[in-house]
């Protein structure tokens, strides 16, 4: 295999110039976003000296999400995807004008910070689900795996430079910098989108309200593909998330150095961004299923070597691995999820996978701490890797269909809510 093969495959960039426009405007964009989760935590610590004020931070961008996306999702399976995607873009850089306004003033109460973050985020939430459809609408089946891995891995290097820029720019210009630099680059992120062509959904439009959403839902429990794909994502989350543990750990293992703890969190993302690009092979392939649940399973076992680990040097390279899988993992399921839904439930479906993202790792947060109190954080990670890899087995044995190859053309949208389906998804 030659090592241009073996590289992340850039045919998108080369094929798509509206999907590299879109990707540059989204990199920024992200970039922006990682700056002002490091800006907002900071200021309402140095406003409050309160971890429930900075632990309330999350909860703004978590709650929206969670309580509007799926009515959001059935929202962009009703209209055009670009207006939905523009608007709420508008949205969230009118937020961040406010946040900036506020940091140079000065004068605004840390709740009133709060509800600008959790406004913001509702926004995001809008966005997300229209968002969803960009990549299978714009490019060929055959590159979708390959413009999600660029994807990911534009937004995994932006996490890694995102909070190291906005330290040195909270110490040389302060908060409103900082807010007003995350404005400037949801104007990007509009611009990378405004040339995209109208993306009605193909098929019938969603319901209002309840009903779409529960069409969305009744897609997600029949087709056993799709689900399988987030609940193995919820399993490799909610059993065995490990960053909650990492400062026990630290201190049970490795003498408590904050230098080794800030490293554990960039050992995952170094190793995330280095699988994806390196992801030519599996992307290439057509079997996003199998690679998945491989995935998954070794992001199970690569914590349990981790919980053993001794040495800080082996235990960075085990969490680097960890990372691996998990990008790779992430990058499968979002290929599933996008290539298995009709055009017509994309939305809806894509908001249902950006809550399993978002809340799978917090309750695994919850659960390694509350597991690790009462026990200890090596219990708590052996524990978490081996039911990760139990349920995922689980999972592989109850859904043959996630073992086996994609076929192009497989899903073909049908009317409100459903689909013409194979036989193997029957439920």
């Amino acid at each position: 295999m030659s090592l241009a093969r073996s590289l992340i495959d850039v045919r998108p960039l080369r094929t798509s110039p509206v999907f590299r426009r879109l990707l540059i405007g989204r990199t920024v964009s992200v970039l922006g976003g990682f700056m002002t989760m490091v800006t907002v935590m900071y200021q309402v610590w140095d406003m409050t000296g309160s971890t429930a004020w900075t632990g309330g931070v999350g909860l703004a961008q978590a709650l929206p999400l969670v309580v509007f996306g799926l009515f959001a999702g059935a929202r962009a399976d009703r209209a055009d995807r670009r207006r939905v995607f523009l608007g709420a873009t508008v949205g969230q850089a009118a937020c961040s004008l406010l946040l900036a306004v506020q940091g140079f003033t000065g004068h605004v109460p840390v709740a009133a910070v709060l509800l600008l973050v959790a406004v913001q985020s509702a926004f995001g939430a809008l966005g997300a689900p229209a968002a969803g459809v960009f990549v299978p609408r714009l490019l060929p089946k055959e590159q979708v795996a390959a413009g999600l891995a660029l994807q990911q891995v534009s937004g995994q290097s932006m996490m890694l430079l995102g909070p190291a820029l906005a330290g040195l720019l909270l110490g040389w210009f302060g908060i409103g910098v900082c807010y007003l630099l995350d404005a400037l680059s949801f104007g990007l992120a509009f611009y990378g989108a405004r040339g995209l062509p109208a993306l009605p959904p193909q098929g019938e439009p969603s319901r209002a309200g309840v009903h779409g959403v529960l069409d969305g839902l009744r897609f997600l429990a029949g087709h056993r593909v799709v689900r399988g794909a987030l609940v193995t994502d919820l399993a490799a989350t909610v059993l065995s998330f490990p960053v909650s543990l990492f400062p026990l750990v630290n201190a049970e293992r490795f003498g408590g150095d904050p230098r080794t703890l800030g490293l554990f969190l960039s050992a995952l993302a170094v190793g995330g961004i280095a699988a994806t690009a390196l992801s030519g092979p599996l992307t290439r392939l057509a079997r996003p299923g199998p690679v998945m649940l491989c995935a998954s399973a070794a992001w199970g076992g690569a914590l349990v070597l981790f919980g053993l680990a001794r040495s800080p040097w082996l235990g960075l390279a085990l969490l680097a691995l960890a990372g691996a899988a998990d990008a790779t993992a992430v990058v499968c399921r979002s290929t599933i999820v996008q290539t298995r839904t009709p055009d017509a439930l994309l939305g809806r479906v894509t908001a249902a996978e950006q809550i399993v993202g978002q809340a799978g790792p917090s309750l695994g947060n919850v659960r390694g701490g509350l597991l690790a109190g009462w026990t200890s954080g090596t219990a708590a990670l052996l524990s978490g890797g081996l039911l990760c890899v139990l349920a995922v087995a689980a999972v592989a044995a109850t859904t043959p269909e996630l073992r086996e190859r994609t076929r192009a053309g497989q899903e073909v949208s049908s009317g409100r809510g459903g689909r013409r389906r194979a036989p193997e998804d029957a439920s």
